[in-house]
């Protein structure tokens, strides 16, 4: 199967939240990665920038009126971005751990595993 079929497969089969989890192990993969060798150099920054740069597309989505995400939901992922973009200047400047990153990440992704009760019934 040819690049661009497998692709278009897999944006007709997935979720919006099945995306964002795929987008979200990528990054996390990324900061892991960092965190396990030791790097604090360009590829450290490239897992910074790729995981601030999703966690900026987020808060913009959600600053969105055409979110449907409840208001309180959404004031805590542009917070959350917020403090993402604020902790990876710290990451990158001061040599802070990137774990706290790793961690958020992975809780955003096991509450975008957990399928809602009435999704859930239906399969």
């Amino acid at each position: 199967m040819s690049l661009k079929a497998y692709q278009k497969v897999q944006s007709t089969t997935e979720t919006p939240r099945d995306t964002e989890h795929r987008v979200f192990a990528r990054v996390t993969g990324m900061l892991m990665d960092v965190r396990d060798s030791g790097d604090r150099g360009k590829t450290l920054i490239e897992a910074i920038d790729k995981n601030r740069r999703f966690w900026s597309m987020l808060a913009a989505d959600c600053a969105s009126d055409a979110n449907a995400l409840p208001d309180q939901t959404r004031a805590q992922i542009i917070s959350l971005s917020i403090w993402v973009t604020k902790y990876s200047g710290l990451v990158t400047r001061e040599k802070q751990s990137v774990e706290p990153l790793i961690d958020i990440n992975k809780t955003i992704m096991e509450g975008l595993a957990q399928r809602p009760v009435a999704a859930a019934a239906g399969t």
